[in-house]
């Protein structure tokens, strides 16, 4: 059985999918809700959190700072995150 997130991404691409019928679309919002509530869904996003390196999460905060195409706002929320932890 695939992993509880990647279910998640699947429903939540055929909400967004024009071409999925209404009763599909609801159908998927239920699951979600379901898979939300599954301890194994949480267990899996705790599991993300901990093989994430944060030098090269930095390394991408950075990037948006300097990325014309990113908004003030998230440029300034990028900025927040590398001061609180000594980065910049």
């Amino acid at each position: 059985m695939s992993l509880p997130t990647r279910q998640i991404g699947g429903h939540k691409a055929a909400i967004n999918n024009p071409n999925v019928s209404d009763e599909a679309k609801e159908h998927s919002r239920q699951a979600i809700e379901e898979l939300e509530a599954q301890p194994e869904t949480q267990e899996t996003r705790a599991g993300y959190e901990e093989d994430k390196d944060e030098v090269r999460q930095n390394a991408g905060y950075k990037a948006t700072m300097k990325n014309p195409n990113v908004s003030e706002e998230a440029k300034e929320h990028a900025k927040e995150i590398l001061e609180e932890r000594g980065a910049i």
